[in-house]
């Protein structure tokens, strides 16, 4: 059988262990070379012969699984498939499969990482004392202040945790929140409304859908305090960038922490005018642990499908 294989973690020379029981399966492997996410008409020419495919962040559209007939499966290196057509995939007798919760604390960690940073201006004091500067920058503290988690998922639950540990008051929106758990781990749950209207830091996880995208558009950023902090560690779309740009030029914005772009690479983004800006290269689920484990569920993901075993984490 032949794989392709697009994630840029899980290339020859990283991540063997996990390529090892790919190879014991099949040697016949396509990878990507390119080192980043894959489009429409890149992925065609690579997929059309193959039966299995373990995705990246690429672009899997309907045209994609027409030109592909021998393909069986689309096993997701991560939690999220929003940038594959689940619908075309169920059309064209694909099944969809993914890693849910493995990178679950690569991820939350990431996220409150940008917290921090956006917070006390790290990444700009960093550069500033590099280079000569002796900046004298007031930041602020995060002990008593007001997170709001968008999303409360694995990840959601991680950041959570994090920000408790740092004195902080944590709301959450969820549209299928577990009262339960909230409950019993000092969470409050809120409307959306309320949230952006009470949180001193927002944290986004959630999938990017059409009901999500631009959710945090000029009227919502609008409603957070002055001087607020808003975190992406999801899927950019989310966030219109647009109107994070005027919260940040007017002030009603005093630190963007982004690991996800609506476009990527974010080329030229006006977003980087201002040192308030923190930007990563969509990287909160790469550490040692989350790719390792990643990698693996990915592939036994793959491998049951095109046994005919049963697999739990098919989404389609």
């Amino acid at each position: 059988m032949k794989i392709l294989v697009t994630p840029t973690s899980l290339q020859p020379g990283k991540n063997e262990k996990a390529l090892a029981l790919l190879r014991e399966f099949t040697e016949d492997l396509v990878f990507n070379t390119t080192g980043k996410p894959l489009s429409e008409e890149a992925l065609i020419p690579l997929l059309k012969d193959c039966d299995g495919y373990i995705a990246g962040l690429d672009e899997i559209t309907e045209k994609v699984m027409a030109a592909s007939p021998k393909l069986k499966v689309i096993s997701r290196y991560g939690a999220g498939y929003d940038r594959v057509d689940v619908a075309a995939a169920k059309s064209h007798g694909i099944q969809v499969t993914n890693t849910p919760g493995v990178n679950a604390q690569a991820v939350g960690e990431l996220a409150f990482g940008l917290i921090l940073g956006a917070a006390r201006k790290i990444p700009y004091l960093n550069k500033e004392t590099r280079r000569g500067a002796w900046v004298r920058s007031t930041g602020m503290e995060l002990k008593g202040k007001t997170l709001g988690i968008l999303g409360l998922g694995a990840i959601g639950k991680v950041v959570a945790a994090c920000a408790q540990g740092f004195g902080m008051k944590v709301l959450a929106y969820d549209p299928y929140i577990n009262e339960s758990y909230c409950g019993s781990h000092g969470i409050e749950a809120v409307s959306f409304q309320e949230l952006m209207s009470r949180s001193n830091v927002v944290s986004l996880h959630l999938p990017l859908l059409d009901s999500t995208y631009h959710m945090l558009d000029a009227q919502a950023i609008g409603r957070l305090p002055e001087g607020a902090i808003l975190v992406n560690a999801s899927r950019g779309g989310i966030i219109d960038e647009d109107a994070a740009y005027e919260a940040l030029k007017s002030g009603k914005l005093s630190g963007l922490g982004l690991d996800a772009f609506e476009t990527e690479p974010p080329e030229g983004s006006r977003l980087f005018e201002f040192d308030n800006v923190i930007a990563t290269p969509h990287t909160g689920a790469h550490t040692k642990e989350a790719t390792e484990h990643m990698a693996e569920l990915s592939i036994r993901n793959l491998i049951d499908v095109l046994s005919g075993r049963e697999c739990c984490y098919i989404v389609n």
